[in-house]
């Protein structure tokens, strides 16, 4: 009984934003990643940066590799904003997956003049 009112007690801050229509499978069957937005300039569509550590097989040093996504985003995710996406059907020529939850939001500026005064 004590458990459940401690996971209802959770603080707003700690909850993410989820798109409800997405269905995520329990074991873990589908693919997910975790990335930064790099850019938004498009309808309902997020370009995500996704990096990944690999060892070289004959110096054997750590490199880091970013791969590139194009996502579905319902959400409305803004540049620099952590998100976890998950691989699903095509949507387009260049889209297979869709933006599950924003992790982190990154604060927006919105102009100039703000950042100056600060």
């Amino acid at each position: 009984m004590d458990n459940e009112n401690a996971a209802n007690d959770a603080p707003a801050a700690a909850q993410t934003e989820r798109d409800s229509s997405v269905w995520i499978p329990e074991g873990g069957a589908s693919r997910t990643r975790t990335g930064r937005v790099t850019s938004n300039k498009m309808e309902k569509t997020v370009v995500v940066a996704v990096d990944r550590l690999v060892r070289h097989r004959l110096y054997k040093k750590i490199m880091r590799r970013t791969s590139s996504f194009m996502a579905h985003d319902e959400l409305g995710a803004n540049p620099g904003d952590l998100v976890r996406i998950i691989e699903t059907r095509p949507i387009s020529k260049n889209k297979r997956w869709r933006v599950v939850e924003i992790v982190e939001r990154v604060p927006q500026v919105t102009s100039l003049k703000e950042v100056k005064e600060t």
